[in-house]
């Protein structure tokens, strides 16, 4: 609760310092196109989309638990008094293209906690009418924990090794916007974990796909689905290896708000995790099962000058 307290109040105070900031972050979306994405975050993924050089964006993401299932309903006031994660970042514009993040995840015990992530991501190309057709962004990462390791030698959590403690992920972002109100991506994801389970396996190829539709100047619609392979086949993720491990694909759908100075956006998904290294692989809840939850992000940017 009182971590919800303190998000609102971000919230609101924000709001008041974005009139000074709208100008300056206005130049950094006043390009040829229309933008693809309001954010560097689509839901729980990666957008197409940088900071511009020299802003610092501040990020908080929150998500609650399951609404309905055998988790959720009225007992748990339908996932609000429970906290699947919460992540607080920093990212900053190195150059209008090149950006870096830092943040830090609660986790969700499932299997890990306390969790300190970083990334960086490059725009290589940007959709320009006539010139060209799409935007393209590549962005690597990694996620060490640092948790207390497990007694039991037989958990992923027993870390036998420091490097055991490291995850990866690389990211291929394509997007194109058509006119003024439609967007869509396609995030090809590879994640790599040091340590795993014996029934699963340390690659993991995902195919992502989202939209953004906007509805108005300032609210848009946004959805997004992660279909993870299985072995370099076509099987889905929940017979990942032996159709025993119940893992499921993270998808979820957002009604975004945003401004010049910040983005907020409300959003309900079944990955109870933060971050592609997490979302991708430990995702167990069912959309069908009412194992989906409430979240939402808030990310504020601010000029160095």
């Amino acid at each position: 609760m009182k971590n919800t307290l303190f998000i609102f109040i971000f919230v609101l105070v924000s709001r008041q310092l974005s009139f000074a900031q709208d100008t300056i972050v206005e130049e950094v979306y006043a390009e040829e196109e229309p933008i693809t994405f309001a954010s560097t975050r689509i839901i729980s993924g990666h957008s197409v989309e940088t900071i511009a050089k020299g802003i610092t964006d501040f990020r908080i993401e929150h998500r609650f638990g399951d609404i309905g299932g055998t988790n959720g309903g009225v007992q748990n006031m339908f996932g609000f008094d429970m906290l699947s994660d919460m992540r607080i970042a920093l990212e900053y514009g190195v150059t209008d293209k090149l950006m870096i993040g830092f943040g830090r995840c609660k986790g969700t015990g499932a299997p890990y906690r306390s969790l300190l992530d970083g990334f960086v991501k490059y725009r290589a190309l940007t959709q320009k009418k006539n010139k060209m057709p799409v935007s393209l962004a590549v962005i690597g990462g990694s996620t060490f924990t640092y948790m207390t390791a497990s007694s039991d030698i037989s958990q992923v959590n027993s870390f036998p090794k420091t490097a055991h403690r490291f995850s990866y992920f690389t990211q291929v972002n394509v997007a194109r916007h058509f006119g003024d109100k439609v967007s869509i991506a396609l995030m090809p994801t590879y994640v790599h974990r040091n340590y795993v389970a014996s029934d699963d396996m340390n690659e993991l190829f995902s195919l992502g796909g989202a939209f953004r539709v906007k509805l108005t100047s300032r609210f848009a619609l946004i959805g997004e689905y992660y279909y993870a392979f299985s072995n370099g086949s076509l099987r889905p993720s929940d017979i990942r290896v032996d159709g025993s491990a119940g893992y499921k694909n993270s998808m979820g759908i957002a009604l975004e708000w945003f401004t010049f100075g910040h983005n907020f956006t409300i959003n309900f998904t079944n990955a109870a995790g933060l971050g592609e290294t997490q979302f991708i692989p430990y995702t167990f809840q069912s959309w069908s099962e009412g194992q989906f939850r409430f979240g939402f992000s808030v990310s504020r940017k601010f000029s160095n000058d």
